[in-house]
């Protein structure tokens, strides 16, 4: 199974149990980090692959769930609990998540639209304003 082919836990694992040498690189050239967020109703940890960019030193993340209508689990367990923890390859470290806004989301949406395109197509299906998320490390 090539790296383009990992999807949701599969993915996961092979992350982590490579240290990122299998899933951080992705489909059309674009990286991928593990976010792990605590479930605000389970309070259980949730560990999703994320496609991101760095910007100044920070990850940035796109929650879009394909432009469904409602957010992605993981983004709502975030905006209730910000402390997360971030894996980059081989390196693991607590951030703290918050939502990107105005100018800086623009140019972010834009940074992150480059390497995955889709997400302008994820925008027009859906009424909400599909959030930009900067993890900076803690």
């Amino acid at each position: 199974m090539s790296d383009e082919d990992l999807f949701g836990q599969e993915h996961v694992q092979a992350y982590t149990d490579t240290d990122g040498e299998r899933g951080y690189h992705w489909k059309n050239g674009t990286t991928v980090l593990l976010l792990t967020t605590t479930g605000r109703k389970s309070g259980q940890q949730r560990v999703m692959p994320l496609i991101f960019r760095e910007d100044e030193g920070r990850q940035v993340v796109v929650a879009s769930k394909g432009g469904a209508p409602e957010h992605p689990a993981w983004y709502l367990n975030l905006r209730d609990a910000p402390d997360v923890q971030v894996q980059v390859k081989g390196a693991r470290f607590t951030a703290t998540a918050r939502t990107a806004e105005g100018e800086e989301r623009d140019r972010l949406w834009k940074k992150l639209t480059e390497v995955w395109p889709d997400y302008d197509a994820y925008q027009t299906k859906t009424d909400r304003q599909i959030p930009v998320v900067i993890l900076e490390r803690a």
